[in-house]
């Protein structure tokens, strides 16, 4: 029977399913719920410094390609998220798996700040969210958009937790000019682990009002279009930072996408805008799938296919286009 156990940092995720921030993670009984269908680790929901009521309505919409969102990073303020973690986190609603906490500020000073009061409730890790696409209106560029803002903004987290000893993970943005040039950036300023990528800047228009349908006009593309961007946002994290764990998120709706993810070289996969199309047995679906494929193909452990995308081609092209197989 193929094994998904993953390790990762100082735990070993049952499922290389990372229940990712936003979409479930803001009640713990959908973190527990996650947990128990599949997830090797769930996200909360990202919170700031003070609470947030967030963008008005309509503040998601389906497309045919995926989802497009501006929540507007609604949420109750860290001094409030800390229950919840602890909540998670305690005995009452033992989660199974390592939980994730996601913060996000306006200033880099402001991150380490918050991430002093999340890091009150214990949890297994904490996300940085430099990325998210839809408030640049309020906050200015995002953090993640250059190296030196990125760096800055993962030092202030790091020295923040340091008392704590919980691992970093750095979410990335996919609308960049180089991600591997951010990615080592934050790890050189001592980011434990990536987050590979977050939603993609976009906007989508009523053909019949000719106005913005989001009422924020632009939000974040997530779902099936996102897939090849984040693929190759993985690929690139990996290339320039070989040894550091790497949740590969965006797009992943299916087992296969979750395979071609870690292909890409990610360590762990993100599952999140899939929940919408798939519903509440989706990580569990996933799970089940990547077992099928692993079994069909006679892969045993997922350390078989790892970054496979980044070993020597089994393929190369002959002048007639034909594909020759490498011999063995």
């Amino acid at each position: 029977m193929p094994t998904l156990q993953t390790p990762f940092l100082n735990h070993i995720f049952p499922t290389p399913l990372v229940l990712a921030s936003g979409i479930w993670g803001t009640t713990v009984s959908l973190l527990v719920r996650a947990g128990a269908n599949g997830a090797g680790a769930v996200t909360a929901k990202s919170c700031g410094p003070v609470p947030r009521a967030g963008h008005v309505n309509p503040s998601c919409v389906a497309w045919e390609h995926g989802l497009i969102n501006a929540i507007g990073l609604a949420n109750p303020g860290a001094e409030e998220e800390v229950g919840l973690l602890r909540q998670a986190k305690g005995e009452l609603a033992p989660l199974g798996v390592p939980l994730i906490a996601s913060i996000f500020a306006g200033t880099a000073a402001e991150f380490g700040d918050v991430a002093r009061i999340v890091a009150q409730a214990r949890p297994d890790f904490i996300e940085v969210n430099i990325s998210c696409p839809n408030v640049s209106s309020e906050f200015g560029e995002p953090f993640a958009a250059n190296p030196q803002s990125a760096a800055e903004v993962t030092g202030f987290v790091v020295e923040a937790v340091a008392p704590f000893a919980i691992p970093v993970i750095v979410k990335l943005a996919p609308n960049v000019p180089s991600i591997g040039r951010i990615a080592r950036a934050v790890v050189e300023a001592g980011a434990d682990a990536l987050c590979a990528v977050n939603t993609m800047p976009g906007l989508i228009i009523d053909a019949e009002s000719g106005q913005t349908i989001l009422a924020n006009r632009s939000g974040g593309l997530s779902g099936p279009a996102l897939k090849p961007i984040a693929l190759k946002a993985v690929y690139d994290a990996r290339r320039a930072c070989p040894d550091i764990p790497i949740i590969g998120t965006g797009g992943v709706s299916t087992g296969e996408d979750a395979i071609e993810m870690l292909m890409a070289g990610a360590t762990a996969v993100g599952v999140g805008s899939a929940i919408y199309y798939r519903g509440g047995d989706t990580l569990s679906l996933i799970r089940d799938e990547m077992i099928a494929w692993m079994a069909a193909h006679n892969v045993p452990s997922l350390e078989d296919i790892r970054g496979l995308a980044h070993r020597e081609p089994l393929y190369t092209s002959n002048p007639t286009g034909a594909p020759i197989p490498h011999a063995h």
